[in-house]
Parts: structure tokens; C-alpha cells; sequence
């Protein structure tokens, strides 16, 4: 069974109490649908042959027909409930699943991809509930009709069971094209979403070259992908309508002149008759489940794609905890993604400056040390722990990380600092040098961030500071100070390298005097490690220097 229909039935399992109110009113009311015949045969019996039951017969008919009214309002509403519900979960399940995975997730889907699988797709998938139900639910008619039918005359089921298999026939060939055709649809919308996303986050940059139109049209570029998906998903469904819509009359026109001539025979009455053109019709109800069927193709389409992002292999962690140490560093023969490093050590309370030409590998050795990605060969420990033997808990409080773009996570400034703003966050504000315009904010720490507007040098030292606050053992910067003024830059660097012993610090550098600060400089060459040592042995090296040509001093 494929990933797709496999989260589809457990969509339907897991999708609370909905599903199950919507098969009890999608059962009831079909077997009000199905009383209604029978009963408006024997009312019509009664007044034709001047009985005197009739009006008790006509009081159930209308108890029955109300029951049909109340359950089709009640399964509309739960429908919407059933929906809404599925999709959540769905979609809360996704975001821990694609948090789970960490930078693995974003490394195999684009970021407007990941949006729109989480997003458009979980929410199509979220309706597998009602298509399902509903696809079911029609079943009760028609297997009803066929019994109904047996019971008045035999022959007349022969006829509703030839129609009822070209219905089914139909169906399946419309479950299968319209399941192809939405997931190529779904995939083109990812792509536009994909493109949408990319072209955003440069939005500065496509201003200033004055190259939007250029961009619009790139972004756009897949709508006529788009288009002839929905042309193909229409024409599949109103061929499949035709089909199946002309079996309905053909059916009740076979049933009539079958019934006709029993009538005139005397094996039928008038009443069992009209029954029988009205269990027809029922009986092929079946074809009126094309929007059941079409939703839970797309269901399926969409189901297949949020699944391949469940299907991401989660960040495992251990339940070690770490000995007491100075958080010393060892990388044992690691390699990963082109960047071999080889053994390394970062010895605990230390500053090491990692330098390199754009592409060397400078951010995937942070990453390394972080733990935001894992070695294919080798095992990179912390105080002799390997980094997936310890609690997630333990790991992130051990490590600090700062990005060249941080991603601000809190209601307030200094929640996006560290969960309890108090003296923690002023302390690892003050030395990232941050606390002096945070408190030029209205509410100081206690700023919304949606009210705190910032540069992007600002954003990096709350960044900053968030490492700080967390790294009990390492901080790894990664570009973490490239949008700072000089004069910032200078401090913040000081502090990093100068001050704060105790903790163990990498830090991805791109400024001289960063690694003039380090203890040790780590060069990196065509994603291996060249060289490594004091920054002033190096630098007698003439391609040493290079690295730094045109870089601040």
C-alpha cells in the first residue's frame, strides 16, 4: 500500500469523533432514503384501494422524510467539523515532524514547498474524512435498492446490478486519472510557492537591480503547467459525469418497462411499481459520488506528498548526560557532504576561528560542532560525549549557535532571548552588546517583537545574545556578526574572544582580527582542512593571507 493511502486511512482512524458522526448520519439518512420509496408506495396503495390506514402511512412518510432533511443539515455541519479537525492535526503533526527532522527538511524541500505541503496539502488530506464517508455512505442506497428490488421482483435486480458495475467501472477509472492528474497539479502549485518564497526573501536585492518584472515572470513561469492540469482534472470529470449521469434514466427507463409489463400482467401493483423506479434510481446513486471521488483522489494526491515529508528521518537523541568538563570539542574522523575534517580537537575554554574561502565548508563545520547536522563518517563529541547520545534538553542548553540570519522565536524581546526575561537575558544582552537599544524600546525587554522593529544588526545581536544565554559549554557562530557596524563588530568580538572563559567558541570568521583574537585558526580549503594553528604562523603563508584579501582588518 502506498505512504499516501496508507495516511489517508489513518487520517479517517484519527480523525475524532467526526468521522463517526458523519457515518451515522450518512447511514441513517440513507436508510430514510430508503424507507421513503416503500412507504409513498403503500400510501398510494391505500388511497388508490380506498383503505383505511392511509393516513398512517402518509404521517410515516413524512417522519422518514424529515429524518433525511435532519440528517443531511447534521452531516453538512459535522462534514465542515470533520475537515477542519483532520487538517489540524495534520498539519500540527507535519510541523513537529519537520522540526523533528531539523535542517534535514529544508535541505530535501524547498521552504515554499515545505509551506505548501504543510499547508494546501495537509488541508486537502484533512478532507480524506468526508470524501471517505461519503463515498461509503452511498454504498447503503444501492446495496438497500438491490435488496428492495429483490424482494418486489427479482428480474429488476438483473437490471440495476448491470448498471450499477458501468458505474463502478467508471468510478475506478476516475479515481486513478484524477489521483495522477492532482498530484501533478499539487506539485506545480509547490513550485509556484517555492519560487514565491525564493523571490521574497530577496526582495531588497530584485529592487535594487530593478529586475521585478523579470522575477514576476520567473515566479509565474509554471501557471501554464498549472492551467492544463486543471483543464485535464476538468475534462476527467465531466467525462466521467456524462458517463455515469447517463445510466441513471437508462436505468429507470429499463426498470419501468420491465415493471410496465408486469403491471399489466398483474405480478406488480402500482404502488411496488413506483417503489421499484424510485430503487432504481436509488440504486444508482453511485453515480452522483464523483465529488466524493474526485475530492479523495485529491486527498490521496495530496496525502502522498505530506507523507514523503513525514517520511524524513527524524534527529534521534540519546539519554546520556554530560560529565563535568570544560567543553572540549573532538571531531574523529569526520567527513560529510564534501567537507573533510579529519580529526580536531577544540580544547575546552578556547577560541577557534574557522576561515576559508566562500564554499569551503565554514558553515558546515558549525554545523557539525552544533549538531545541526551529522557526520556521515566519524562522530564529532562534546567532553567525550557523542553529540546523539545526549537529551535534546541537554544538548541545547550545552550549545549556543548564532546565525548570520536569526530567526527571532518569543512574544517579546527578551523571550526571544531566553524564556525568562530577567537578569539572564540582560546579562547576555550586555555582552553582545544589545542591552543599550533594547531598553531604548518602549517596553524594553518586555517590547512585542511585532513592535520592535529592527536592523538587521540588531537582529543578530538578540541572536548573539541568545547563544550566549543558552551556551553553558560552546557557542558556535556561524557569520553571526556580519551585519554589525565596525565599532559593534569590534566589541562583540572582543568579548568573544577575550572574555567569558569557561565556554569553548567557534566562530566562522570573516574579519583579520577575529582570528588574530583566536587561539587557534582552523583553514579550510576545497571542503578539507588545510591547515591549522596560530593565526600569526599562518599568516606567513601567502594563501593564508589571500583568504583576507579585501576583508576588514
Amino acid at each position: 500500500m502506498r505512504a499516501g493511502d496508507r495516511l489517508v486511512i489513518g487520517t479517517v482512524r484519527r480523525g475524532g469523533p467526526w468521522p463517526a458522526v458523519l457515518a451515522v448520519t450518512a447511514v441513517v439518512g440513507a436508510a430514510g432514503e430508503l424507507a421513503v420509496p416503500y412507504l409513498v408506495g403503500r400510501t398510494v396503495d391505500t388511497f388508490v384501494l380506498r383503505r383505511p390506514d392511509g393516513t398512517f402511512w402518509l404521517i410515516l412518510c413524512a417522519c422518514a422524510v424529515a429524518a433525511v432533511v435532519l440528517c443531511e443539515s447534521l452531516g453538512v455541519w459535522a462534514r465542515g467539523a470533520c475537515g477542519a479537525f483532520a487538517a489540524a492535526r495534520l498539519r500540527l503533526g507535519v510541523l513537529r515532524h519537520v522540526l523533528g527532522a531539523g535542517p534535514a527538511a529544508t535541505r530535501r524541500f524547498p521552504e515554499g514547498e515545505l509551506v505548501t505541503r504543510a499547508g494546501l496539502n495537509a488541508e486537502e488530506a484533512g478532507r480524506a474524512p468526508e470524501t471517505v464517508t461519503g463515498a461509503l455512505a452511498l454504498l447503503v442506497p444501492t446495496a438497500g435498492a438491490l435488496v428492495a428490488l429483490t424482494l418486489i421482483a427479482p428480474v429488476l435486480t438483473l437490471t440495476l446490478g448491470a448498471g450499477i458495475v458501468a458505474i463502478l467501472l467508471v468510478l475506478r477509472a476516475f479515481l486513478r486519472a484524477t489521483t495522477v492528474i492532482s498530484g501533478g497539479y499539487q506539485e506545480v502549485q509547490g513550485d509556484i510557492a517555492a519560487r514565491l518564497v525564493d523571490a521574497m526573501e530577496g526582495a531588497r536585492t530584485i529592487a535594487a537591480a530593478g529586475s521585478a518584472a523579470q522575477e514576476a515572470r520567473r515566479v509565474l513561469e509554471p501557471l501554464p503547467r498549472l492551467r492544463a492540469h486543471g483543464m485535464s482534472l476538468w475534462r476527467a470529470n465531466a467525462g466521467a459525469a456524462v458517463q455515469s449521469g447517463l445510466v441513471v434514466p437508462l436505468l429507470e427507463v429499463a426498470v419501468l418497462i420491465v415493471g410496465g409489463f408486469m403491471l399489466a400482467s398483474g405480478r406488480l401493483t402500482v404502488g411496488e411499481l413506483y417503489a421499484a423506479a424510485r430503487y432504481a434510481v436509488l440504486g444508482a446513486s453511485l453515480s452522483t459520488s464523483l465529488g466524493f471521488v474526485g475530492g479523495l483522489a485529491r486527498a490521496r494526491a495530496a496525502a502522498g506528498r505530506v507523507a514523503e515529508v513525514l517520511e524524513l528521518p527524524p534527529v534521534t537523541h540519546g539519554t546520556r548526560t554530560l560529565p563535568a568538563g570544560p567543553g572540549t570539542v573532538e571531531f574523529r574522523d569526520v567527513a560529510v557532504d564534501g567537507l573533510t575534517v579529519g580529526d580536531l580537537t577544540l580544547p575546552g575554554g578556547s577560541v577557534t576561528a574557522v576561515v576559508g574561502r566562500s564554499g569551503s565548508g565554514k558553515s558546515l563545520l558549525a554545523a557539525l560542532a552544533g549538531r545541526l547536522t551529522d557526520p556521515e563518517r566519524g562522530a564529532v563529541l562534546l567532553d567525550g560525549v557523542p553529540l546523539p547520545e545526549l537529551p535534546r534538553e541537554e544538548l541545547r542548553s550545552a550549545i549556543g549557535y548564532a546565525f548570520e540570519r536569526p530567526v527571532l522565536v518569543g512574544e517579546t524581546v527578551g523571550e526571544a532571548i531566553t524564556t525568562a526575561a530577567g537578569p539572564s537575558a540582560a546579562e547576555a544582552a550586555e555582552a553582545a552588546r544589545a542591552d543599550t537599544f533594547i531598553r531604548r524600546l518602549p517596553l524594553g525587554y518586555g517590547t512585542p517583537l511585532r513592535e520592535a522593529p529592527m536592523s538587521g544588526g540588531e537582529r543578530q545581536r538578540i541572536g548573539l545574545a541568545r547563544a550566549f544565554a543558552r551556551g553553558e559549554r560552546l557557542l558556535v557562530l556561524d557569520d553571526a556578526t556580519s551585519s554589525l557596524d565596525t565599532v559593534t563588530e569590534r566589541e562583540v568580538g572582543r568579548a568573544l574572544t577575550t572574555g567569558r572563559r569557561g565556554r569553548t567558541r567557534l566562530i566562522a570568521a570573516h574579519r583579520l582580527a577575529t582570528a588574530a583574537r583566536a587561539d587557534q585558526v582552523v583553514w579550510l580549503e576545497g571542503g578539507r582542512v588545510r591547515a591549522r594553528g596560530p593565526h600569526h604562523v599562518l599568516w606567513q603563508d601567502p594563501a593564508y593571507r589571500a583568504v583576507f584579501q579585501g576583508a576588514t582588518p
